[in-house]
């Protein structure tokens, strides 16, 4: 356009022998000047964007995944791939979209070069076996790692390939899926009304979620806090919604020692089956408080399923722990004693079908050290474990709840249903994983550079350095491949009544060596610790205001 109008100019003014070849010169430079500066303009400010958030990445995989999640990336400007890494050597120093790929055994060398921060695993259709393997050869290298959605959310369009965030612990202790059986699945709830004691907990809401999907005629939310149980029901109620679905959902405030309570509920709402989701579960607050700890887990359950028998429901099945098996901590004891009593009831002629199903930590509960290893990280540490040795078993909260379901199907009356929760897992070795995966290292006496340091600060009163599922040996299979039925040890229900009924007057007394003692006469593996760790109790005793009133029958054997 300044070309134009200089060229004018100079006509209208009738300068003498100006020649084209000036105004030729002009727009060329013009041109260059206006290209150079632009490109000169995007670059710094993309450059700076890039900078400041830190988006060189390196992505692992160069197959389809890998292929559009550069592409989807670039425009973006957040994460800048810079190279590619891939096992297949066939893709090794070939360039796809203008990004060359290499081959793994490259990446320390690659990572300095380029000043790579952050490594995404484009690689959604992979095993979490694969997965893990992975992940160990990237853990040295102090690398951000994320990852895509995974292969089952693409293909339900539930998310898209370059939706990535960070790998979490969660990832590596979670297994490949295990396709349920739909009529295991179904068969006590579709059609039904279901209801779930605990609705409110980590357990207990998963089972309302996955019940919910299922069909329910009705679903009966149970829970002693106001709180939980407005959360849960908010959270189904929005579900519902967006599904265009329509299931009656009923919110119930009332604690499982209710017995009339109780009743009055499965009997008004005609309940076909129960999951008895709630407990007390932390095992050093019920070591503090044991009272309260076997009042709900012990006499909760059993006014509980002298309720559902008497409202005539079909299948009850109670959530227990792996903690049950050889405890020594009033929480496992309360919750084995709970497993002897459906098992005595059963036996006793119930109609109904009683069960419980055992199984151990689950990932992202509010009794799991995961999410209290990652506060704890997220503030700067130190990470406090108990025990170098101490090793757990973990399920994923939406596994575990998917195998409560189809074992509960399978009760005959009396089972004890163990799941298969794979191998178990070296706490410290957790600690660790989950500091690197931050991207930070792990500060010992060999790495005083390190940020994190891991503390060991001793067991806590109860707690064991391993746990197990099974008392025994006698165990058998069952048509889930997860799922196995232990033979173990019971009580005939005659003198477990009356032996029960001494332990409900000793919490009444508030008799503390009583109750214990009733508890290792019940539970026969029950190994408790030399110490008692009732917190009113040991406050007396401390302070000499313990009477015989107090503990009528302290020092004695029941």
């Amino acid at each position: 356009m300044s070309v134009l109008v200089l060229a004018g100019f100079a006509a209208a003014m009738h300068v003498p022998h100006l020649s084209p070849a000036p105004f030729w010169i002009y727009w060329v430079n013009s041109v260059a000047y206006v290209l150079a500066s632009r490109l000169a303009a995007r670059g710094f400010f993309l450059g700076t964007r890039e900078r400041a958030a830190g988006g060189r990445i390196a992505i692992y995989g160069a197959g389809a995944a890998g292929s559009v999640l550069a592409k989807a990336l670039k425009p973006g400007g957040e994460y800048q791939p810079i190279f590619f890494v891939d096992d297949n050597i066939q893709l090794q120093n070939t360039t796809i979209g203008g990004i060359k790929v290499y081959a793994p055994s490259m990446l320390p060398e690659l990572l300095v070069r380029h000043n790579v921060g952050a490594i995404l695993l484009a690689m959604p259709s992979l095993q979490k076996q694969r997965q893990r393997e992975i992940v160990e050869r990237l853990d040295s290298l102090k690398l951000r790692i994320k990852v895509t959605p995974s292969i089952a959310d693409l293909v339900k369009g539930l998310a898209r390939v370059e939706e990535v965030r960070q790998i979490e612990i969660e990832d590596l202790l979670s297994r490949d899926p295990v396709e349920p059986d739909p009529h295991l699945m179904s068969a006590c709830i579709s059609g039904k009304s279901v209801m779930v004691s605990g609705a409110g907990g980590s357990i207990g809401s998963e089972l309302c979620r996955q019940i919910l999907s299922l069909k329910p005629k009705r679903l009966v939310l149970f829970d002693i806090s106001e709180y939980a149980l407005y959360t849960v029901e908010q959270e189904l109620r929005g579900w519902l919604r967006s599904q265009g679905r329509t299931v009656d959902l009923v919110p119930c405030i009332g604690s499982v020692l209710n017995y009339e309570k109780c009743r009055l509920v499965l009997s008004t709402f005609a309940i076909d089956t129960v999951y008895h989701a709630a407990a007390y579960k932390h095992v050093p607050l019920v070591e503090y408080n044991p009272i309260e700890g076997i009042r709900n887990n012990v006499f909760g359950t059993l006014h509980f399923a002298k309720a559902a028998i008497a409202a005539g429901v079909q299948y009850f099945v109670l959530v227990s722990t792996d903690k049950a098996v050889r405890p020594t901590n009033v929480m496992g004891a309360s919750k084995r004693l709970a497993e002897l009593i459906l098992q005595g009831l059963a036996r006793n002629g119930s109609q109904t079908r009683l069960s419980m199903v055992r199984f151990g930590n689950v990932l992202g509960s509010s009794g799991s050290v995961v999410p209290h290893f990652r506060q704890q990280i997220q503030a700067g540490g130190p990470v406090t474990v108990t025990h170098p040795e101490i090793t757990r078993y973990f399920m994923t909260i939406p596994e575990a709840a998917q195998l409560v379901l189809q074992a509960g199907a399978m009760g005959k009356g009396g089972d004890v249903f163990v799941l298969d929760m794979g191998d178990p897992v070296r706490i410290a070795d957790l600690a660790v994983r989950m500091i690197h995966l931050s991207g930070r290292e792990v500060k010992t006496a060999e790495n005083p550079g390190g940020t994190i340091e891991i503390k060991y600060v001793g067991l806590r009163p109860g707690e064991k350095l391993y746990e197990e599922l099974l008392i025994g040996t006698n165990v058998t299979g069952t048509d889930h491949p997860l799922i196995m039925r232990a033979r173990e040890a019971e009580i005939e229900w005659p003198f477990l009544d009356l032996m029960l009924k001494h332990l409900d007057e000793a919490c009444n007394r508030c008799d503390i060596e009583a109750i214990r003692a009733y508890l290792v006469k019940l539970v026969s593996e029950y190994s408790p610790p030399p110490e008692i760790s009732d917190l009113v109790w040991v406050e007396r005793r401390r302070t000499g205001t313990a009477s015989h009133v107090d503990f009528p029958f302290a020092g004695t054997t029941a």
